[in-house]
């Protein structure tokens, strides 16, 4: 089995920089210590306007839009996507994406007769 890595590059308001390497036997819980342990340096994301650069980062700007908390189909996001941004894009590459998502752990997808129903994977927040 390959050996586990994430690796995290962050740099503050202020300039400071970041770096945050786990390797090896990654758990949920370890990720979540370094989120909060991110929150407790007070680093967060301090973009403004999404990089909307590559046709994923746009199909994650939908996702992330419009459907943060219910359920959507690959159609789905193909209507507001052409909506959003006036392109056209087939089908196949959104449903690319979404299972790339899928297997990154940043969406769920279920099986619904014919086709995929996906849901965005929230991380639950501690309350304090």
């Amino acid at each position: 089995m390959a050996k586990k890595r994430i690796r995290i590059d962050l740099e503050d308001t202020d300039g400071a920089k970041y770096n945050f390497n786990i390797e090896g036997n990654i758990t949920r819980d370890k990720v979540l210590k370094i989120f909060e342990l991110m929150d407790l340096m007070n680093i967060e994301d301090q973009e403004e306007a999404p990089q909307l650069d590559s046709v994923g980062a746009k199909i994650w700007h939908i996702v992330d839009k419009y459907f943060p908390m219910g359920k959507f189909t690959s159609t789905e996001i193909l209507e507001k996507y052409e909506d959003e941004y006036n392109e056209p894009v087939k089908l196949s590459i959104i449903s690319t994406y979404l299972a790339r998502f899928n297997t990154k752990g940043r969406i769920n997808r279920l099986r619904n007769g014919r086709e995929w129903v996906y849901q965005l994977v929230k991380i639950p927040q501690r309350a304090d």
